[in-house]
Formats: structure tokens, C-alpha cells, sequence
């Protein structure tokens, strides 16, 4: 991917009845997130069909700040270990922009 930027589509299906606990931990994981040398952007967005769907839009630098951000002590602990266990399913997309001169 060199070092273009890379751009993350990730959907989240939370477990019934966990849903509260997920987005407990959201702010943190935005606020962490967000303050990343690499980030360009982090939003998280919740299905209007499916309130059980969270949608997580990310932006980063290079595949290195990506990388970052998936080694960081709070991604681990607050994805890994707190926020993947709630989930039913978990989809990531990684993608870089086409550009069309």
C-alpha cells in the first residue's frame, strides 16, 4: 500500500442486550483514537435499520499509522479484549483511494 493513505469500513453486529456496554466504551476509544500522530479521521455510526449495526469510518496517514493503531495499548484493551468479546460479528475492510488523473 506504500504510503498512501489507507481507510478502514468496519461493521460491528453487537450481541443482544450489549449494546449499552459497547458504546460505553466508545468515547474513550474515539478520544485515544483521535489523538493518533497518523489518524485522519475516526466516526462511528450506527445502523438506522439495525441499531445493533455500528459502522466505524477511519482515515490514516500510511499503512504504518494504521499499523500503529491496531498495536496501541488501547485499541488491545478496549477492542481486543473489552469490545470484541460483545460483539456477534465483527467485518473489516482495509482500502486506498483510486485516483483518476
Amino acid at each position: 500500500m506504500d504510503n498512501k493513505a489507507v481507510y478502514i469500513v468496519a461493521k460491528w453486529q453487537v450481541k443482544e442486550g450489549q449494546l449499552e456496554a459497547v458504546k460505553a466504551l466508545l468515547p474513550e476509544l474515539v478520544k485515544q483514537t483521535t489523538t493518533e500522530k497518523g489518524n485522519l479521521f475516526y466516526k462511528i455510526h450506527q445502523r438506522v435499520a439495525d441499531q445493533h449495526t455500528l459502522i466505524l469510518f477511519e482515515g490514516y496517514a500510511d499503512e504504518a499509522a494504521m499499523n500503529e493503531h491496531r498495536n496501541s495499548a488501547h485499541f488491545q484493551e478496549l477492542v481486543v479484549q473489552q469490545i470484541v468479546p460483545l460483539l456477534e460479528k465483527r467485518e473489516v475492510d482495509i482500502a486506498s483511494e483510486l485516483v483518476f488523473d
